[in-house]
């Protein structure tokens, strides 16, 4: 895109965003209709005083008066009914285009592999689905059609006043050169501004996302002082770009008016001498100065109007190279099976998140139906990107995973995604009810299935002793709800979903020991009779796993049963089994 012309980018833009309204061709055509009908109905009405004036005043015909009054009316009506049809259609085209791309972009971003949110701020995101969005809705609600309906209105204004008094006409364009210069400096640097308005409050939304979503670490550290030093840079240099383009117009209206003012007294110095002179009718010369405001009116809110439309297109040009983003996870398999074995295996898989750097080397390992595999290691290890390649997040470089036998991308992702159950240690709640939270608002799951999930798992006590109950209003991200509840809840949650693979991302690691106790008895409860995959540093939650997996650097060091990696005295296992047990003794004995 970088070596199109800027000229030939805008109109491909254009005529992408104008694709947009195809659903609604008819109120486009409508549109468009109106926008030709209104150049001749607005330059009818300073005609008809003209004639009213030079026809039936001065020769005080009032009942040819009356008529030309009533047909004045008449048409008066029908320009503002015709107006307003135009205005309602335009917005409502450009609501109407707005609301199906926000649509396409969320459910285009639902669809992006999670590369794409490794690097890219929530903020961006959010301000490409409600501001950018918002902005393209300006191409149709002030751009196109209301440009065209402008242009046809200059057109047929000069026409009539070219019919009317062609000396009088270009006396009156002589300051119009004046207006076209000023109008295009104008553009050209509003243009600049608003490009610096769109950047920044990208910025600033980014920003905010990320401090507020963080604010407790803020609070914790004392950082906000720092912070707000941040903020209040972003905010001055948003708001300097908003005062440029203020600055800017703050020029150009009273230049404009400047121009106009100085046009009609041109227009009455010169027509006061024609109607002297008799070479202008007084009729011509009381209805120039309405064919003027006419005439400059659309000169004057075209150069805004056409930033208008650059900035709608600048936004479009944002959202359309997310929408071309070609970041998914290819889903090109076709498999959608009801209920799965569980078995899992691992041939040769070696995995980068970038190109040379790879986070997983030559895994090679297999989980057999019903069986708890349960992986440790160092940070960084690879612990979780087994379990996020196993559910596709990411796509692996080398070698295959088989599930029951079969590749993994032979499966239809989001048939492959319904059959496994991810509990992470960070876990994330919604604003909504805890039912919402437990059924994700999926209408197949009954509240009494909920009940019973709840209460197999340990949680519907205090789910109970919860204002409202199951219909609780949990804040954003479960903030009035301890870590325990929050991760007995997700438990819960991954219980109704009836997974056959169950994964446990360091579940307990954030817990107290008290309320250790009843997520053990979950764990429990949710691994029976499933293939399940534990990552967690706590060597007691998983003794009786029916594999330990121990990862360092990627690589595989040990691998086998509690019982028999414990009995190897210089194995990594047994140095964190002793020195974990030992703590515990200490603490026991003091």
């Amino acid at each position: 895109m970088a070596n199109i012309n800027s000229n030939q980018f805008d109109l491909v833009l254009l005529r992408r965003v104008l694709a947009e309204a195809r659903p609604y061709r008819g109120v486009f055509i409508g549109t468009a209709v109106l926008a030709i009908l209104l150049a001749p109905l607005a330059t009818i009405r300073p005609y008809l005083v003209q004639r009213m004036v030079d026809d039936y005043v001065f020769r005080f015909d009032m009942a040819g008066l009356g008529k030309m009054a009533l047909l004045f009316t008449i048409i008066l009506l029908i320009h503002g009914i015709c107006q307003y049809l135009f205005l309602y259609g335009s917005s409502w085209l450009g609501q109407a285009v707005i609301r199906d791309l926000r649509v396409r972009v969320f459910k285009h971003i639902n669809s992006l592999r999670m590369a794409y949110f490794d690097r890219t701020p929530i903020g961006t995101s959010t301000t490409r689905t409600i501001n950018d969005i918002e902005t393209i809705n300006t191409v149709f609600s002030q751009g196109v059609i209301t440009i065209i309906a402008d242009i046809l209105t200059l057109i047929v204004v000069l026409g009539i006043m070219t019919y009317t008094s062609w000396k009088l006409t270009l006396i009156t364009l002589t300051t119009l050169p004046f207006l076209v210069a000023a109008s295009y400096i104008f553009k050209e640097r509003v243009k600049a501004s608003f490009q610096r308005v769109r950047t920044q409050i990208s910025r600033m939304n980014a920003f905010l996302q990320e401090r507020i979503t963080g604010m407790r670490i803020m609070q914790i550290f004392h950082a906000e002082e720092e912070e707000m030093v941040k903020f209040k840079r972003i905010n001055r240099e948003y708001t300097d770009a908003n005062l440029e383009s203020v600055l800017y117009y703050a020029i150009f209206y009273p230049v404009v008016e400047i121009i106009s003012a100085a046009s009609l007294g041109l227009m009455v110095w010169w027509g006061a001498r024609g109607v002297i002179a008799e070479d202008v009718t007084l009729g011509a010369l009381v209805a120039f100065p309405i064919y003027l405001n006419m005439l400059f009116n659309p000169i004057r809110t075209l150069a805004d109007k056409f930033n208008t439309l650059q900035m709608g297109l600048v936004a479009s040009e944002r959202v359309f190279s997310l929408l071309d983003r070609q970041e998914q996870i290819e889903n090109t398999g076709n498999l959608e099976p009801k209920r799965l074995q569980g078995d899992v295996v691992f041939e040769h898989v070696s995995f980068a998140y970038t190109a040379r750097d790879y986070v997983l080397k030559d895994i090679n390992l297999h989980i057999k139906p019903g069986e708890t595999l349960a992986i440790i290691g160092a940070t960084g290890s690879g612990k979780t990107t087994i379990i996020n390649i196993l559910n596709r997040f990411y796509e692996i470089q080398k070698g295959r995973i088989l599930i029951d036998g079969v590749d993994a991308k032979e499966y239809d992702i989001f048939a492959l995604r319904r059959r496994i159950a991810l509990v992470l240690q960070d876990v994330f709640l919604f604003s909504g009810t805890v039912l919402e939270n437990i059924t994700l608002r999926d209408t197949d799951i009954t509240r009494e299935t909920v009940i019973e999930a709840a209460k197999m798992i340990g949680a519907h006590g205090f789910i109970e002793k919860l204002p409202g109950g199951y219909d609780y209003q949990v804040m954003e991200r479960g903030a009035t709800l301890s870590m325990g509840q929050r991760q007995l809840i997700s438990f819960v949650r991954a219980l109704v979903f009836n997974p056959d693979i169950l994964i446990l991302d360091e579940a307990t690691s954030s817990v107290d020991p008290e309320t250790e106790g009843v997520i053990q008895f979950a764990i429990e409860t949710l691994i029976a009779k499933r293939t399940s995959i534990i990552i967690a540093h706590r060597l007691s939650t998983i003794r009786h796993a029916t594999n330990i997996l121990v990862l360092h650097k990627g690589e595989i060091q040990e691998f086998g049963p509690h019982e028999e990696l414990v009995r190897k005295e210089d194995g990594h296992y047994r140095k964190l089994y002793d020195m974990q047990f030992l703590q515990v003794e200490e603490l026991n004995d003091n």
